[in-house]
């Protein structure tokens, strides 16, 4: 199987696990799922994803034209039999599981679709894995919105209890409960590792979802329009989509490698990159330059609760594994800024990704 237009990655040695293995990736046409299929292509990985048509249009797995080195399986995760199928054909050592409704506000108008596909998705790909004889290492990716959030102060850990308020939120509570069910029904003799990730907020380039802040400032700039600002003071852990996919990659290996550290981590950046949404827009615009595109603030005019204050506590992700944060806020915008202008130049975004993957592994590396 081919690499990719600009070879397998330089900076390997985390990666270097992920040579020639066959990994299995739902939801792999979103925004996260291509970076992490990116990565995995290069790592030199046999990749197969399995996920409805594209998300959004534009689309980053269109447009960095990723299905080229991988196989690209369209389907429902709802769909047990197709799914199984899939499943069967690519016989995978690892799965990453991302496939999902992710979006607050659609949660609300859909609440039904959003509990099959976050709820029953994640009973079938588990199913796939419990009837297997060839999975060693399973991630599955929820949210921090897992929490029953208090709005406290201090992050959350892993013990805190799970009830997300909306219908996303909560569904994704649910998948982790039934994902700590199944690794207690049917895999308590450890021959599967099972994780769980909770990740915090992420931005990057070729994020063109509906209804989240970043995409919302690209469209803006696109169309020559105000960037609308619904919860200026909400505060959310914001991070670079690389710092966890980086992390599921390190979870899987390291659990594939020792069975005892499959568990629940949270992913999210340190306190002080934790900042307000509107903080947020402004640090996107100085980025930008030009002094950014013109910024209104509006009350949410939705019927949906939000919570004002989240954040996680990653002390065991950082105890167990040596993690840190790669990339601070500042840093992780200066680099969707330069991703989104390579775009809009139509410049090769493929490149672009690459090169800070390439950058990123580099930093990583000479952490160890």
């Amino acid at each position: 199987m081919p690499h990719g237009r600009y070879g397998v990655v330089k900076n390997k040695s985390m990666l270097e696990f992920y040579k020639g293995k066959n990994v299995f990736v739902t939801g792999h046409t979103g925004f996260k799922g291509s970076w992490l299929c990116r990565m995995l292509i290069k790592a030199g990985a046999n990749v197969t994803g399995y996920s409805l048509n594209l998300p959004t249009s534009p689309s980053l797995f269109k447009l960095a034209n990723i299905k080229q080195d991988m196989i690209s399986i369209n389907g429902d995760i709802r769909d047990l039999d197709s799914l199984r199928k899939a499943f069967l054909e690519s016989k995978p050592e690892v799965v990453f599981h991302l496939a999902a409704q992710s979006l607050v506000r659609k949660s609300y108008a859909n609440p039904v679709e959003t509990y099959s596909t976050n709820v029953m998705g994640t009973v079938n790909i588990l199913e796939c894995i419990r009837n297997s004889s060839f999975v060693k290492s399973f991630l599955n990716v929820t949210t921090d919105k897992v929490y029953q959030n208090n709005e406290w102060e201090w992050g959350y850990r892993e013990i805190d209890p799970l009830d997300g308020f909306d219908p996303y939120s909560n569904s994704k509570s649910c998948s982790e409960l039934a994902t700590h069910s199944y690794k207690s029904s049917f895999f308590a003799d450890n021959r599967i590792a099972i994780s769980t990730a909770r990740a915090g907020n992420v931005i990057g380039g070729g994020d063109f979802s509906k209804d989240r802040i970043i995409p919302d400032c690209v469209r803006a700039i696109e169309n020559n329009e105000k960037i609308i600002i619904r919860n200026p003071h909400s505060i959310r852990p914001y991070q670079h989509v690389l710092e966890p996919i980086y992390a599921y990659l390190l979870i899987v290996e390291k659990q594939y490698k020792n069975k005892k550290l499959a568990d629940y981590y949270n992913i999210g950046p340190d306190e002080c990159d934790c900042i307000s949404t509107e903080s947020l827009v402004n640090l996107f615009c100085e980025k930008w330059g030009d002094d950014g595109p013109q910024r209104e603030i509006k009350n949410d005019i939705q019927n949906s609760h939000e919570a004002n204050f989240l954040k996680l506590d990653c002390s065991r992700l950082k105890m167990k594994f040596g993690w840190q944060p790669c990339w601070n806020i500042n840093e992780a915008v200066e680099k969707t800024v330069d991703w989104t202008k390579a775009y809009f130049a139509k410049n090769d975004v493929v490149k672009v990704m690459d090169q800070q993957i390439e950058e990123f592994l580099e930093i990583e590396n000479s952490k160890t």
